[in-house]
């Protein structure tokens, strides 16, 4: 958790520190569809979603850096019991950089971070904690595109490639979170 303040406080000083600057503040929310890969027995989409905010520091003409922080529920539903669903909540923070192609239209890639803020898996109704056999971190690679129109709306599509979430020595499985975004977002200024 002192982590994430670290990291939220830093992000929140470089927005404040640049304000004088020409910089986009917003927030964003959109769907995740999330899996857990390699695949789980018989794995199926997790429909979710993910919150928070946005800042945009350009760096040249066509070339922005992009620090976010929002939460996402991410994991995997089992497609062979409708029933049993794993959820995995994390404090995400990529830091993107945005190249523009054309007029609004962007590529975005770059690092991320997640913590964990909660793991667990219901089955049948009954709610199991799985914080203790999964990693507090996730570190993984972002990569999507972005549109933004002059009024300061936007929309983004991007897809997540993350690390190995399993936590439990004997087992020698590996889980990487994968998630496809979704976003619609807004800039204040």
């Amino acid at each position: 958790m002192k982590k994430a303040l670290l990291t939220m406080t830093i992000v929140m000083f470089i927005s404040f520190a640049a304000a004088a600057q020409d910089i986009n503040i917003g927030a964003k929310a959109g769907l995740n569809l999330a899996t857990l890969k390699p695949d789980l027995n018989d794995p199926a989409v997790r429909t979710s979603f993910h919150l928070g905010g946005v800042v945009e520091i350009p760096l040249l003409d066509e070339l922005s850096l992009q620090p976010e922080l929002f939460y996402s529920s991410q994991g995997v539903k089992d497609e062979s019991d409708d029933d049993e669903e794993v959820r995995l909540n994390y404090l995400s923070i990529p830091v993107l950089a945005k190249y523009y192609v054309a007029e609004g239209l962007s590529i975005e890639a770059g690092p991320q971070i997640g913590f964990l803020l909660s793991a667990e898996v219901e089955d049948n109704g009954d709610t199991t904690d799985l914080k203790d056999t999964t990693k507090s971190t996730d570190f993984g690679f972002a990569l999507g595109l972005g549109y933004k129109l002059e009024n300061g709306l936007n929309f983004a599509a991007r897809y997540y490639f993350g690390s190995d979430v399993n936590d439990i020595e004997s087992d020698t499985d590996k889980f990487k979170n994968n998630v496809f975004q979704l976003s619609i977002g807004y800039f204040f200024n």
